[in-house]
């Protein structure tokens, strides 16, 4: 099975979105329930992968994975820094959500699919949305595994859950 060469917007008139089964019920409902609400909101963006199908001329396409962005800030006492930041709120892009259907696990979608989201953050950034880490919340300890392979994920606060990674960081990644 062959997936697109890259990861586009959302669309329910294209994709399946209510079919999509990673094996965590709250990542299922958000795709099919909140994804499309949220970026007409203006509330945040979800990119999907879809699978490219022979079949697939009448039907929507079946997702492969998915990832959400959105903005945040957070209050500059949380942020482990030694730079002289404001005492205002400071913005950060927000991983709100990363996963990989359950058929194509193992296949290293989820990588691919990290890397592709960590690299949109720096797009977005470069692009003029001012940010200067991103964040995410961990759903679970099989997510913090996940993250915590790739060495670049540092505690946001005192809860091992909220992770971060400076976006000059990210910059590196290629």
């Amino acid at each position: 099975m062959a997936f697109f060469q890259e990861f586009v917007l959302a669309d329910q008139s294209q994709h399946d979105i209510k079919a999509f089964d990673c094996g965590k019920p709250d990542m299922d409902r958000f795709l099919a329930r909140f994804a499309v609400k949220n970026m007409r909101l203006g509330l945040s963006r979800t990119w999907v992968l879809p699978v490219v199908s022979e079949r697939q001329q009448a039907q929507k396409a079946q997702i492969a994975a998915y990832y959400s962005l959105a903005a945040s800030t957070v209050v500059r006492e949380e942020i482990p820094t030694n730079i002289k930041l404001p005492g205002y709120p400071v913005p950060v892009v927000l991983l709100a959500r990363l996963a990989v259907e359950e058929q194509f696990k193992g296949q290293r979608l989820g990588e691919k699919t990290l890397i592709t989201a960590l690299r949109k953050s720096v797009e977005l950034t470069d692009a003029g949305l001012p940010a200067l880490n991103v964040i995410l919340d961990v759903l679970d300890e099989d997510a913090l595994g996940f993250y915590q392979r790739y060495e670049m994920f540092e505690p946001f606060t005192d809860d091992p859950m909220r992770l971060f990674v400076p976006m000059h960081t990210l910059r590196h990644i290629r």
